[in-house]
């Protein structure tokens, strides 16, 4: 294979430097030229400036589903598929050479570039990249490189909406141009789309649409990037992948180049950027693209053309040539070397293929452009009737292709519709115009073009439709051309008159600038009011036709659209369901102010009904019946919690079905609480605050939106501030305890660390961390712990949850749990015990050590409290100081309050407080509850003490309170403390009478008490 350049010219260069319009003008200068384009698109733009040229009876379109042939035609313009592998013409041009490195397409173009030759003067067209491959495979080639005209500079990221008018969007998929073209109608009024799956006729329509001014953007693949000339100032790329025939890949700097080139035309400066999802560009490729420097093309593809036609086996056996030039390399099978393929498998088809001459007639069929893009069998089965036909009849069957025209030939249905049916219908073109395959090619040929040409008016006239909106385009376009005064609005709001502000427009409210006079304000404002007025419905169609992420409800009750204010909410019958307000001026009204508020309620219902699901679900639960749904109604209109306490007749009259049919829902029955824990988190919290505030005016209430950030903040337990309504610690998850606030599940975690406490019966082991007798408990570090709490704090929270108090001393509890405090009393105890306690099995040792550490960690809990509170100034001796007492906590009884001279903790001066002082909890008030008396002042003697075994060191009080409702929810009866024998009471509860003061008793030396006396008055002296 010797190959020549002589006679040859490369002209090579970036896009925008002139190349086919050179081509063009050398061309005419000849008395007979052909010239191959890449594009049907691009020969339909050749052809019409040539016929403008020349006249139309001179210039031929040849392409492989149109053919345009006067008789005395000197000039063809053909697909680079279409041109003749020899001619007699005096020139001979190659447009976009490039594509000759294409896996698909390169093989045809190579051969073009080998081989075709014009008698006095041949072009090649294309990329600088491709000046290395042609001057070695091509030796005495002259190269010309011609430079851009005008600059490309990067722009950079910006949004689908944001981006300038007479924009070029790139996407590589129908499915993703038809997604940013609907998104664009929505936002910009309208977009001209072009594919290469459409007909040529229905490209140009759509060109047109763009070029005249209609729309201002197209959204296109990368056909605009083979040449179309297009009056484009920004190209961005909405993708950056591409499926190549073969496998999806990135595009090559090359390749964007070459799309990126399209903006900026002749002197005028384009630039290129990306959008969507696509990253921006790096600096290397920006420079390369920006300076046109791209690698050069190494290998060009090649395909044999000297087909071996003496059989199916030596045919394919010959397209597997191998190329002897060096730079040339194998294409991979196209589309018809796949046909073959599938074909050579169909016995019937080797039977019938009995020479070379059908062998070369196989061949030519399968040389049939899929435009349908379905599966290479189907395709090959197409093939196969056709090529029966030619071999049997001598021509295609006439009946099978009017049936297979007939079922094209139809103009309803929507884009995808037509779009298969012009695949359908170009089959057959292509057909009409193979020479020899039809009796009656002329018939056929202007049968199918006009059904083509119908269908790719049909085509137009629905993407016009689906991706146009005429309104807003022609009000646009109006505002653009007023010659009177142009206005405009910039993306940012501001208004403008003759490049004059005057004001700014945000959502749908219009704020002139203040102090605008003199004789043309009055002009000025009408032909502001105009803008507005268009600009009013553009917008309403755009909010009608947003998505939700385009909208916001914030806390203050304002709904935002892209940042901008445009409706507030107030209160509706149904707390659930506010009502909007729309904030707009006067000139949105109508249907257009009707759409808005419309799609505002639609986004407002949604994000309640999306935030608030748990709520929602329950509100439409059609399973609960009866008490179930009647307390499932209760817990919305409460917006998620209700206390136990004011529902425990309905709690305690569901069975296990009617609770199990609630759980389903995401309810919770806690010791305190009915709730649903799924709306304890900042963004339910948040929302139910505002629909509440709504309902009850509580938007300018003191703590309205504060307590928001700390429920974000993860605190389980807050400092109460008095002056924020209480409400909102209920609406954010907390509950309200007096100084002290607790997030209600953790609550329910205090509740489950206490009751195990309550349940535990004396005499089992192991004994619980915190429980003491069975009945009282102290505080263990786990419930601190849990709480972000000190013990002061504890003693607030248990209170306010209707826990009360018994005091003893650190000594007396020790006493109770068998662990002595000191060594001096370790030993002291075990020489004073009874011979008999020394028989006990291992299991009571080991009970015995346990009561004694926990004895021991009462104790020192108890010093490190009262070490913590001493103020370092007034430190005293250690002699002097006063050790705190332990609290023994219980369930509040009935008559807890009746006592009103007990002091309770914390008020140290020994004031008393009395029966009116207001305690808080859960937003109501709640009369004091005395604890036990800290001098204990009402404990009888030691040997009294001892003979009873009471625990503790000293009776707790009994005084009653009334109200059930601040009592804990116990659970089952049989949790209750077992009763005594004395007088029917709980142990460890009896009620203190108010008596005489009894005469003190001698003590009993052997009582364990008498030896804790003895040892306290040693460690005083």
């Amino acid at each position: 294979m010797i190959l020549s350049g002589r006679g040859v010219t490369a002209v090579l260069g970036p896009t925008n430097t002139g190349k086919t319009h050179y081509a063009i003008e050398r061309m005419v200068a000849y008395g007979s030229g052909v010239i191959g384009l890449p594009l049907r698109l691009l020969a339909r733009e050749v052809y019409t400036r040539l016929v403008e040229k020349v006249g139309a009876p001179n210039v031929a379109l040849i392409t492989g589903e149109e053919k345009i042939t006067p008789p005395k035609a000197v000039y063809s313009v053909c697909t680079v598929e279409a041109m003749p592998r020899e001619t007699t013409a005096a020139f001979v041009a190659i447009d976009e050479v490039q594509l000759a490195g294409d896996l698909e397409r390169g093989h045809i173009f190579t051969d073009r570039i080998l081989h075709l030759r014009g008698r006095e003067q041949t072009l090649l067209l294309g990329a600088g990249t491709m000046r290395p491959i042609l001057e070695k495979l091509l030796p005495g080639i002259v190269v010309v490189e011609r430079p851009r005209l005008s600059q490309l500079f990067y722009a950079g990221q910006k949004k689908i909406t944001r981006l300038p008018r007479r924009t070029a969007i790139v996407a590589f998929s129908a499915d993703e141009v038809y997604a940013i073209a609907e998104l664009v109608r929505r936002q910009r009024g309208g977009a001209a789309v072009v594919l290469g799956a459409l007909s040529p006729r229905t490209r140009n329509a759509q060109v047109g649409l763009y070029q005249s001014g209609d729309v201002e953007y197209l959204i296109a693949t990368d056909a605009i990037g083979m040449g179309l000339n297009l009056d484009v100032d920004h190209v961005a790329f909405a993708q950056d992948r591409k499926f190549d025939g073969y496998q999806f890949r990135n595009l090559n700097a090359g390749e964007m180049g070459q799309i990126a080139g399209r903006a900026g035309r002749h002197l005028r400066d384009g630039t290129f950027g990306v959008t969507g999802q696509v990253d921006p560009f790096d600096d290397e490729l920006v420079h390369r693209v920006e300076s046109h420097q791209f690698d050069a093309v190494k290998v060009l593809q090649w395909r044999t053309k000297n087909f071996d036609y003496s059989s199916i086996g030596n045919l394919r056996a010959s397209l597997d040539t191998a190329p002897t030039v060096q730079g040339l390399t194998r294409a991979l099978p196209a589309i018809d070397q796949q046909a073959l393929e599938h074909l050579a498998r169909y016995p019937e088809i080797v039977d019938i293929t009995t020479n070379a001459a059908r062998v070369e007639k196989l061949w030519e069929a399968c040389a049939l452009p899929d435009y349908r893009r379905i599966a290479p069998a189907q395709h090959a089965d197409l093939i196969s009737t056709l090529y029966f036909d030619l071999v049997k009849r001598g021509a295609v069957n006439e009946d099978f292709m009017a049936e297979q025209v007939r079922r094209a030939d139809r103009t309803d249905g929507e884009i995808d519709t037509l779009s298969a049916r012009i695949a359908q219908i170009r089959t057959w073109t292509y057909v009409s115009n193979r020479p020899g395959w039809l009796a009656d090619p002329t018939h056929w040929q202007e049968k199918t073009r006009e059904i083509e040409d119908r269908l790719s008016d049909a085509l137009h006239e629905r993407l016009t439709k689906r991706f146009v909106d005429r309104r807003t385009s022609v009000l646009m376009r109006r505002l653009r051309e007023n010659a009177m005064l142009e206005a405009e609005i910039s993306v940012n709001g501001d208004v403008f008159v003759e490049g004059h502000h005057v004001g700014q427009l945000a959502g749908f409210r219009f704020t002139p600038v203040a102090g605008a006079e003199g004789p043309d304000a009055k002009a000025v404002q009408g032909a502001a009011q105009k803008a507005l007025a268009l600009e009013y419905e553009a917008r309403a169609a755009r909010l009608h036709a947003s998505g939700n992420g385009d909208l916001a409800l914030s806390s203050d009750g304002l709904v935002r659209w892209l940042g901008e204010p445009v409706a507030r909410l107030t209160s509706g019958d149904n707390i659930m369901k506010p009502r909007v307000i729309m904030l707009a001026d006067e000139q949105l009204s109508g249907n257009a102010r009707d759409h808005a508020v419309a799609r505002i309620e639609r986004f407002v219902n949604h994000q309640i009904a999306t935030v608030l699901k748990p709520l929602d679900d329950i509100s439409r639960a059609e399973d609960l019946q009866g008490l179930a749904k009647g307390l499932a109604f209760q817990i919305v209109e409460n917006l998620g919690v209700l206390f136990r306490r004011d529902v425990t007749e309905e709690v305690k009259t569901l069975d296990q079905d009617a609770r199990a049919s609630m759980r389903r829902y995401g309810i919770r029955f806690g010791a305190y609480h009915v709730f649903l824990p799924a709306l304890l988190k900042p963004a339910p919290a948040e929302l139910v605050t505002l629909l509440w505030a709504l309902k009850n005016d509580g938007l300018g209430k003191p703590g309205y939106g504060d307590l928001i950030p700390v429920l974000a903040a993860g605190r389980t337990s807050v400092v109460t501030d008095p002056s924020f309504e209480r409400t909102f610690y209920k609406l954010a998850g907390f509950r309200f305890l007096g100084k002290r606030a607790v997030r209600i599940d953790i609550l329910e975690r205090l509740a489950d660390l206490i009751r195990p406490l309550l349940q535990w019966k004396p005499g089992t082991q192991p004994r619980p961390e915190g429980a003491y007798d069975g009945r009282r408990f102290t505080t263990t570090t786990a419930m601190l712990s849990i709480l972000g709490a000190t013990l002061d704090d504890m003693e607030e929270i248990l209170k306010g949850l209707g826990y009360r108090a018994d005091q003893v001393t650190a000594e007396e509890a020790a006493a109770f749990l068998g662990g002595p405090t000191t060594d001096a009393a370790k030993t002291e105890t075990v020489d004073a015990a009874p011979a008999e306690d020394a028989t006990h099995d291992d299991a009571d040792a080991e009970a015995t050590s346990q009561e004694a550490a926990l004895a021991e960690a009462v104790v020192e809990a108890s010093a490190e409290v009262q070490a913590e509170e001493a103020p370092v100034a007034e430190a005293a001796p250690v002699e002097a100081a006063e050790p705190k007492p332990v609290l023994l906590w219980r369930p509040g009884g009935r008559n807890d309050n009746q006592r009103s001279d007990v002091r309770r903790p914390g008020n140290r001066n020994g004031e008393n407080r009395g029966q009116g002082e207001r305690r808080a909890e859960g937003g109501e008030d709640r009369p004091a509850q005395p604890r036990g008396n800290r001098d204990g002042a009402n404990r009888d003697g030691a040997k009294r003490e001892g003979d009873r075994k009471r625990e503790g060191g000293g009776r707790p009080d009994r005084n009653a309170n009334n109200n059930r409702n601040d009592r804990p929810d116990r659970g089952e009866r049989k949790d209750r403390p077992e009763r005594n024998d004395r007088g029917g009471k709980p142990q460890g509860q009896q009620r203190f009478e108010a008596k005489p003061p009894r005469k003190e008793k001698p003590l009993d030396p052997d009582s364990p008490f008498a030896k804790l006396a003895a040892l306290k008055e040693q460690l005083k002296k």
